[in-house]
C-alpha cells in the first residue's frame, strides 16, 4: 500500500500564517518609543514574511499552494492596509475605525465558512484540511467498507452534515469578531493626542480576547464535529474507533 502523503497540522498552519503575523502587526505598528516600533507600513511588511516564507516552503515541499498561507497574507494585508488608512497624519484616528476594523475582522471567518461549504463538492474539500484527512482517519478502509455495505448515500449525507456543523463555527466567529471590534474600538477617543497608541492597544486586546471568546466556541464545534463524524462512521461502517482512526 502506498504511503499517505504527510498532512500539515492545521493548527500550526493557523498559528504561523494568521495569528503570529497579526500579533506582530499589532505590536510593531507604533512609531518610535522602542526599537521594534517601526510604523504600520514596515510592520505590515515584516508580518507578511511568516506566511510568505511558509507558503514558499510548502510549495517547494508538496508542489501545492497552501491555503492558510494565502489566508495569512490576505489577513495581514487587510489589517496593515486598514491601519494605514485609519491613521491620520496629525496623529488622530478616523471615527469609523471600529466599524471598518470589525468588518475586516468578520470577513476572514465569513469567507472561511463560505469556502468550507463551497468546497464540499470539489476535489479538495476544506473539511479534509481541517478535520477529515488521511493523517487522522483511515479513509481508504472507511470508503472500502462503505462501498461493500452500500451505504454511500448515508456516508455522503454524514460528510455534508459535519461540514454544515463545522461551517457554523465560522459563522459564530464572524459575529463575535465584529462584536469584539465594536466593543473595544467603539469607545476610542479618535481625536486624542495618543489616538494611534490607543488604537494599537485596543487591537491588541481584540487579538487577545479573540483567542478566548472565539477560540473556545471553535474548539467546542470542532469537538462536536469530530464526535458526530465518529459516531456516524461507526454506525455506517460497523467499524470500531480503533479501525476508523489511524494510530497516533
Amino acid at each position: 500500500m502506498a504511503k499517505n502523503p504527510e498532512q500539515e497540522n492545521p493548527l500550526h498552519n493557523i498559528l504561523i500564517n494568521v495569528l503570529i503575523p497579526v500579533f506582530a502587526l499589532s505590536s510593531m505598528s507604533k512609531e518610535g518609543g522602542k526599537m521594534w516600533h517601526i510604523g504600520p507600513t514596515y510592520a505590515m511588511l515584516v508580518a507578511l514574511l511568516p506566511p510568505l516564507a511558509y507558503g514558499i516552503w510548502f510549495f517547494y515541499k508538496t508542489k501545492k499552494a497552501n491555503f492558510f498561507s494565502f489566508l495569512g497574507l490576505v489577513s495581514v494585508a487587510l489589517t496593515g492596509g486598514l491601519t494605514i488608512y485609519l491613521w491620520n497624519q496629525d496623529g488622530t484616528v478616523k471615527p469609523n475605525a471600529a466599524l471598518l476594523f470589525g468588518i475586516k475582522e468578520a470577513c476572514i471567518p465569513f469567507v472561511l465558512g463560505f469556502a468550507v461549504l463551497f468546497s464540499h463538492r470539489t476535489k479538495s474539500p476544506l473539511m479534509q484540511a481541517f478535520l477529515y484527512n488521511d493523517s487522522v482517519f483511515n479513509i481508504p478502509l472507511i470508503e472500502q467498507t462503505v462501498t461493500e455495505k452500500g451505504t454511500q448515500a448515508e456516508y455522503a449525507r454524514l460528510l455534508w452534515h459535519c461540514t454544515l456543523l463545522f461551517a457554523c463555527s465560522f459563522l459564530i466567529s464572524t459575529v463575535l469578531n465584529l462584536g469584539l471590534a465594536l466593543h473595544f474600538l467603539g469607545g476610542l477617543d479618535h481625536n486624542a493626542a495618543n489616538a494611534r497608541e490607543l488604537y494599537n492597544e485596543k487591537v491588541g486586546k481584540i487579538t487577545f480576547w479573540g483567542f478566548v471568546v472565539i477560540g473556545l466556541p471553535l474548539l467546542v464545534f470542532l469537538g462536536g464535529t469530530l464526535w458526530r463524524m465518529l459516531t456516524g462512521l461507526k454506525r455506517i461502517t460497523g467499524l470500531d474507533q480503533e479501525k476508523i482512526l489511524l494510530p497516533r
